[in-house]
């Protein structure tokens, strides 16, 4: 490996990053949003190349915007059409050869092994637009939103519902204990629906250290106190749709409606990472109402991204 590589900085999960670091993230997204005309010609002159093996819609959008918006360009690339999607070219040769072309690669794969050989075999950045194990770029643009509407993050309590087992639960274990915020993540008992236990073990270790409230139960009025009550789909992409009714009948007590908004507190407020189904996840009312902070929050992921890029690409 030569020193480039071995000097590099890439985000592939929120584990790897410092509490200092997330908030310090935190901090240059708010600076650059405040003052976006400063940043106009940040990145001239550099390529970022986005990988997308899983669907996008903000991923996607809020990427590409950033780069042209910090005076560089992005290249959208299809893996099901590629070589490597064909399975007629490693990971490991796709990584090496981008490399030579770019300044950046943001991959949004199903598999989180995929992207650490990306990551592994790069000389550029390599940041995660999604695996199935993390989703930081969501998570960092999260806590973008709720600084904002709070005015802080340390003290506040963040409460998650629903299926626990995915990227987004594990990028709020490995940042939130971090950072001074307390998690309570509400989701059925059982295998299926709760978060990888290495990662319910770091998120424990982190709230030792840190003096951080950090719990896992089934009972869904654990969001009393809540800040901030969050959820995710409870069909993602790679969930076949045969098993929509069992996980439906699993999850539906977990479902955020305005009970659960009135038992956080009015000062509350509701965010989702999106797409979202009304009448599954959470209801119309709340997803549409005044406590609602989800527009913000996809909003948000311009501004993040053009922060992790100064943060690696500078």
């Amino acid at each position: 490996m030569d020193q480039k590589m071995k000097e590099l900085r890439h985000l592939l999960s929120l584990k790897d990053l410092s509490g200092k670091e997330i908030l310090s993230l935190v901090d240059l997204a708010l600076k650059i949003k405040k003052s976006q005309s400063k940043y106009a010609k940040a990145l001239a002159g550099k390529n970022l190349l986005m990988f997308f093996e899983k669907p996008s819609l903000r991923t996607r959008l809020s990427f590409e915007v950033a780069m042209l918006q910090l005076g560089g360009h992005a290249i959208y690339y299809d893996l099901q059409g590629s070589p490597l999607g064909k399975g007629k070219e490693s990971v490991e040769d796709t990584a090496r050869v981008v490399a030579r072309y770019m300044d950046a690669i943001m991959a949004r794969l199903y598999s989180h092994e995929d992207l650490k050989k990306i990551a592994a075999n790069s000389r550029v950045p390599v940041i995660n637009g999604l695996t199935d194990f993390s989703h930081p770029c969501q998570i960092l643009s999260d806590l973008l939103t709720i600084r904002e509407k709070f005015g802080k993050l340390k003290g506040l309590k963040l409460s998650y519902l629903g299926d626990a087992n995915n990227n987004v639960t594990h990028s709020f274990m490995f940042a939130l204990p971090k950072i001074g915020m307390h998690l309570s993540i509400c989701c059925p008992p059982g295998k299926e629906f709760s978060p990888n236990p290495s990662v319910v073990e770091a998120a424990k270790k982190y709230a030792k250290d840190n003096g951080t409230k950090f719990i896992i139960s089934s009972n869904p009025e654990e969001v009393r106190d809540s800040d901030v009550l969050y959820t995710d789909s409870w069909m993602s992409y790679h969930i076949p749709k045969d098993q929509e009714a069992r996980r439906i009948s699993a999850l539906q007590k977990y479902q955020v409606n305005s009970r659960l908004m009135h038992l956080a507190g009015k000062k509350a407020v509701f965010m989702h990472c999106l797409p979202a189904e009304r009448g599954k996840e959470v209801t119309a009312d709340v997803i549409d109402g005044a406590q609602s902070i989800v527009l913000d929050e996809a909003e948000n992921r311009l501004h993040m991204q053009k922060a992790i890029l100064l943060w690696l690409m500078k």
